[in-house]
């Protein structure tokens, strides 16, 4: 949504102040895999959730080189604020979790904006977890998203699912998950026109650009632990 905290607080209060939609145009919030694994969640069928490992690698570094996007003063940050941020919205979305402690470690190769980083995360429900979020990788994109919880887990491998559940030996894999959601252009005009509810409210930018400066913060410490401050 932003490149700061400051910013998304004075985007979220000048909203409110004059009355008007505001919407974070992350499209992950209309998948519909993205969707089941967050109402499975929010159903109580994991359990208390208790750690999470997600992983992003993307052909980030060559794809963009010589672009604004490794300009600090134009992007605002490398791989961790551009594709990196959706990866650290949808988790966040999914599991409704708050992070209360990142401690980060970043490789720049050289250049001004963070291309690799590694975040060892605790939430504020005690749970731990943590992001690898590679921009030097050799192909287009690939994502690995796992979720445990006190009763099982999920597993998200590229958008395929498959989930196992304490006690039993069989692994679940649903098939043709349904959404009526089509895009979030769709959903911010129906909001606007009081169709529908915003399906991607700001608060959901706030926690992303709150995580990402904390990590930033621990980087320049050398991976010393930081808290997110609200």
């Amino acid at each position: 949504m932003v490149c700061t905290v400051d910013h998304a607080r004075q985007a979220i209060a000048r909203a409110k102040a004059v009355d008007r939609v505001l919407m974070v145009s992350y499209q992950r919030h209309f998948g519909a895999s993205f969707r089941f694994i967050r109402n499975m969640i929010k159903a109580g069928e994991l359990g208390e959730l208790q750690f999470i490992s997600a992983l992003q690698d993307q052909n980030w570094l060559r794809a963009t080189r010589g672009a604004w996007r490794q300009v600090l003063a134009l992007s605002g940050g490398g791989q961790l604020n551009d594709s990196g941020s959706h990866h650290l919205d949808i988790v966040l979305w999914m599991t409704d979790l708050q992070v209360d402690e990142v401690s980060a470690f970043m490789e720049y190769f050289g250049g001004e904006v963070d291309i690799n980083s590694t975040l060892s995360l605790k939430f504020t429900n005690g749970a731990l977890g943590n992001f690898s979020i590679v921009g030097n990788g050799p192909r287009g994109m690939w994502e690995d998203i796992t979720i445990w919880g006190s009763k099982g887990a999920v597993y998200s491998r590229n958008g395929k699912i498959t989930c196992q559940f304490e006690g039993s030996q069989e692994v679940y894999e649903p098939q043709g998950l349904p959404t009526r959601f089509t895009s979030p252009d769709r959903n911010f005009i129906d909001a606007v026109l009081g169709r529908d509810e915003v399906q991607v409210p700001p608060i959901c930018g706030l926690r992303v650009i709150e995580l990402t400066e904390t990590a930033w913060a621990s980087a320049r410490q050398g991976g010393k632990p930081v808290k997110v401050q609200r």
